[in-house]
C-alpha cells in the first residue's frame, strides 16, 4: 500500500469575528476585520475568474487543434504521470426521471416522475480513484514540481488531512472517499487545467440518465453489478470488479455514493431540458447511487440522498474543513465532460457551487 502523508494534529484556527464581538471585542475593530475578509474574498474570486479565463482558452485551443475531438469511449492519461482513466460516451436523449407509482420501493422525493431531455456528454467509466485524487491532494505526487504549470498552481487545493483518509480500506485502485462537494468541484477544475478538457460533476438528471442507460429498470441481479451491504464485507472495493451497465459505466450503483452538482430539492413537475438545481446554501446537495454500506432499496437509479453537516461531525478542526467529510466513508464521485464547452462564467459557476460554511 502506498504511504499516506498526513498531519495528526489539526490546525487551530483563531476565533471568528462573530465570536470576538460576542466576547466584548471592540465593534469597530470587528467590523473592520469583517470588511477586510470581504475584500480578501472578492480578490480571491477575481483571481479565480482570471485563471478560469486562461483555462477556458486552453480548452478551446485544444478543441480548435482537434486534440479533444472524440466520438466514442477513450482513455486519458493525466499529463506528467502514468495515471489514466476511461471516458464513456453518453448519447443525447430523453428519459423519465424519478420512480413510477407502481414501484413499491418508491420514496416521496422520487416523485413526481417527469420527462427530461439532455444533451450528449462523456462520463468517467469508474469512480475517481485514490490514484487520481491523490495527485490533486499532493502536488509532489503529480509531477507538478518538475513540470510547473501556472494554471494548475492557481487552483485551490485541499489542506493536508489530519487522518489517513482511506481509513484502512485500500488506496491503489480503490475509490477516493470522504471529500466535500467543494473538494470534488475543485478536483474537476484542477483536472480541466491539467488535461485541457472541461470536467465537472454531473447534474442529478445526467447521473440518473447515465445510470438507467436507456432502460426503465435497475440492473439485475444487483449483486452482479454493485457492491452493497450484503456483499461488500463492510468496506469499499476496487473499482471495475463488477459488471458495467449497458453504457459501460462501472459501479454506477453501489461501492461509493456519488456527488452530483445539484442542490437537493423536491422535483419540479413538467418536462425539463438540461435541468440543474443551482445551490443557494451549503446543505443539502444531492448524492446518488447507494454504497457498500447500504441495503438494496437504496442502491437504485432513482434513490436520492441529501448531504448533511453531520457527515463531518468528528472533524476536530475549528472551523470544520471545507475539504473533508470524515464521517462519510461511503461517499465519492465521478466526473462528466459535456460535448459543448461552457463559457468561462459557466465554468466558474460549476466549479464554485456549494462551498460549505458550517456556521450556516
Amino acid at each position: 500500500m502506498a504511504a499516506w502523508p498526513y498531519s495528526r494534529a489539526p490546525n487551530q484556527a483563531s476565533p471568528s469575528c462573530f465570536n470576538a464581538m460576542q466576547t466584548g471585542f471592540p465593534l469597530a475593530l470587528a467590523a473592520g476585520m469583517l470588511a477586510a475578509v470581504g475584500v480578501a474574498a472578492q480578490t480571491a474570486a477575481d483571481a479565480e475568474r482570471a485563471n478560469i479565463l486562461k483555462i477556458h482558452a486552453r480548452i478551446t485551443s485544444n478543441q480548435t487543434a482537434g486534440k479533444a475531438s472524440k466520438a466514442g469511449p477513450y482513455k486519458v492519461t493525466i499529463p506528467s504521470t502514468t495515471v489514466a482513466y476511461d471516458m464513456v460516451a453518453i448519447p443525447a436523449g430523453e428519459f423519465e426521471m424519478g420512480s413510477p407509482a407502481t414501484d413499491p420501493r418508491r420514496k416521496k422525493d422520487e416523485e413526481p416522475r417527469h420527462k427530461v431531455r439532455l444533451d450528449a456528454f462523456w462520463m468517467q467509466a469508474h469512480e475517481v480513484t485514490w490514484d487520481e485524487y491523490r495527485l490533486f491532494m499532493f502536488a509532489t505526487q503529480g509531477g507538478e514540481i518538475a513540470h510547473k504549470d501556472d494554471l494548475v498552481d492557481a487552483v485551490s487545493r485541499p489542506t493536508r488531512p489530519y487522518v489517513e483518509m482511506s481509513f484502512g480500506m485500500g488506496i491503489n485502485g480503490f475509490p477516493a472517499i470522504s471529500m466535500t462537494q467543494h473538494a470534488a468541484n475543485k478536483y474537476a477544475e484542477w483536472l480541466s487545467a491539467r488535461t485541457g478538457e472541461f470536467y465537472r460533476l454531473p447534474t442529478e438528471a445526467e447521473w440518473e440518465y447515465a445510470c438507467r442507460a436507456g432502460t426503465t429498470t435497475d440492473p439485475s441481479p444487483l449483486g452482479d453489478y454493485a457492491w452493497y451491504a450484503a456483499n461488500s464485507s463492510e468496506k469499499y472495493q476496487k473499482v471495475g470488479a463488477k459488471k458495467p451497465n449497458a453504457w459501460g459505466l462501472y459501479d454506477i450503483l453501489g461501492n461509493v455514493m456519488e456527488w452530483t452538482l445539484d442542490q437537493y430539492a423536491p422535483y419540479a413537475a413538467g418536462a425539463q431540458v438540461n435541468p440543474w438545481v443551482k445551490a443557494t446554501k451549503p446543505y443539502p446537495h444531492a448524492v446518488r447511487g447507494g454504497s457498500w454500506n447500504d441495503p438494496p432499496e437504496m442502491v437504485r437509479c432513482a434513490a436520492r440522498v441529501a448531504s448533511d453537516a453531520t457527515w463531518k461531525q468528528q472533524d476536530p478542526q475549528l472551523p470544520k474543513s471545507i475539504w473533508y467529510l470524515t464521517d462519510a466513508q461511503w461517499l465519492g464521485f465521478r466526473l462528466v465532460r459535456p460535448a459543448k464547452v461552457p463559457t468561462p462564467e459557466e465554468m466558474y459557476s460549476y466549479w464554485n457551487s456549494g462551498l460549505e460554511h458550517d456556521e450556516q
